[in-house]
């Protein structure tokens, strides 16, 4: 049996004496040979190769970024990847390297970098128009904005544009507050909203975000059923919310705002049961329900096109952004025309909110996703790449979880399966190991010591079987 070229970050010293057998998997990689995690795995073949890079090198940007940016901005791997080029599911470094993207659905990217329909869209609409749409009339915000009112359930048909998720979910509070009269929300400990003020009080991440308190925000146990007290019984988590309501606020509420799978945190499912008796408690207390469907949305999930269609429920306000644009900067929230009223009391407008640009850009990967039945595959492909996941689960003590839905899933790495201790040091190394195999992979939690695997709908299962062979060879050499 031929081995595998090996990648340049490795040496032939690199390579195992001797095969183990691979029989411990319980799903073998289709029409491969191989038998043994001591082969080093080969990236699936792709028919694209970047034009030549001319521009500085990664050591040159990184001393820019020093010198000149934020010293907040903070960069994956010990050796940050310069990234020049990038096609699907795909990215490519300086040197022309092709690396698989498997957290680019999160970093933005939902049908894959540059798809070539939504590159047209956009720069056809540069070349036309880019301005305004305020006081102005375009078709490009209203064809995508009745497009997407179009995907989601009941009266949810009104929709305000955005430049980012935190945008939408700040803009969300406010209508929920000025609906209901009550300025108490409550969110959920673990969560992550965003990045302004109101948005990081709800996000209640303060081992690493700022911990920025704000009046009226309550955070509510975390529905967590690998490290929550009440593992997967979420009725007994939404008994926490109705103690909050009772004894936190007025025992009015304004709103309870929610991811339907924690991204940031660490991709946790929310324990069944949670969400619809949250929001029967919430609407009873006179609140609204917020859907943060930011990463679990827009066919992300698979079985669903929205993440909260999965816990049977329907939401008063939906928030989105991310994948939405496939990497430009856009946002939006879509309500009922009721609640949507409350706007009209006052001024409200946001000057690129639905600029045409990014409207017109948006439409195209909607129409992409339909067209190449991306949900679908992110079903599908998913569902397989979470069994190969799981069956290495089976064979590592390390992997402490997998969990996740579609192409939004987690690896939780441990010390000790037990007592569940965040291995924290692994996940580093493996992460840089996996980036010098050629696979690039996120990390979250409230431990940092999560896998994220959120990559483009576009992931085969080629890929899917790559990752997961790289992820085996290099939690073998440990």
């Amino acid at each position: 049996m031929m081995r595998a070229l090996i990648p340049r970050a490795l040496s032939r010293r690199d390579l195992p004496r001797s095969y183990r057998s691979f029989s411990q998997l319980a799903h073998q990689r289709e029409g491969s040979s191989q038998e043994s995690s001591d082969v080093v795995p080969k990236m699936p073949p792709f028919d694209y190769a970047p034009p030549p890079y001319n521009g500085p090198s990664a050591a040159e940007i990184l001393q820019k970024r020093k010198d000149y940016l934020s010293p907040s901005m903070f960069y994956f791997y010990k050796n940050p990847l310069n990234v020049v080029d990038g096609k699907m599911q795909y990215l490519f470094d300086e040197n022309g390297r092709r690396y698989l993207d498997a957290f680019a659905g999160i970093a933005t990217v939902c049908c894959g970098h540059c798809h070539p329909d939504v590159v047209k869209a956009i720069v056809n609409q540069a070349n036309r128009l880019q301005h305004s749409t305020v006081v102005y009339l375009n078709h490009a915000i209203a064809d995508f904005a009745e497009a997407l009112a179009s995907k989601l359930p009941g009266d949810l048909k009104v929709v305000f544009f955005t430049n980012s998720g935190t945008e939408a979910n700040e803009l969300a509070m406010m209508m929920a507050r000025l609906y209901t009269g009550s300025h108490d929300i409550i969110s959920l400990r673990n969560a992550y909203h965003g990045n302004a003020a109101a948005t990081m009080g709800t996000t209640a991440q303060s081992c690493w975000k700022f911990n920025v308190i704000q009046s009226g925000v309550q955070h509510a146990m975390n529905p967590d059923p690998y490290r929550g007290v009440f593992g997967s019984d979420g009725v007994k988590y939404a008994r926490d919310v109705q103690e909050t309501i009772d004894f936190g606020t007025s025992g009015r509420v304004g709103a309870f705002m929610s991811e339907a799978i924690q991204g940031v945190g660490g991709i946790v499912e929310l324990a069944p049961g949670y969400l619809p008796a949250v929001y029967d408690i919430v609407r009873k207390a006179g609140g609204l329900c917020i859907a943060d469907e930011v990463q679990a949305g827009f066919a992300r999930t698979g079985s669903h096109f929205w993440g909260f269609e999965s816990h049977g429920v329907v939401p008063d306000i939906v928030t989105m952004a991310k994948g939405i644009g496939n990497g430009i900067p856009i946002g939006a929230v879509v309500t009922t025309p009721e609640i949507a009223k409350v706007l009209t009391y006052r001024s409200y407008f946001n000057t690129f909110g639905g600029n045409p640009l990014c409207t017109a850009g948006g439409l195209a990967v909607l129409q992409v996703l339909e067209r190449e039945k991306l949900q679908q595959n992110a079903h599908v492909v998913g569902s397989y790449l979470k069994e190969r996941l799981t069956s290495l689960m089976e064979k590592y003590e390390l992997i402490g979880d997998v969990r996740g839905k579609g192409l939004m899933l987690g690896v939780e790495l441990v010390t000790d399966r037990k007592l569940k201790t965040p291995a924290k040091a692994e996940t580093l190394h493996i992460m840089d190991q996996m980036k010098e195999m050629g696979v690039l992979v996120g990390k979250g939690g409230f431990y940092g010591n999560v896998f994220r695997i959120t990559p483009p709908l576009c992931f085969t299962k080629d890929d899917a079987d790559f990752l997961v062979d790289v992820m085996d060879y290099t939690m073998s050499k440990m």
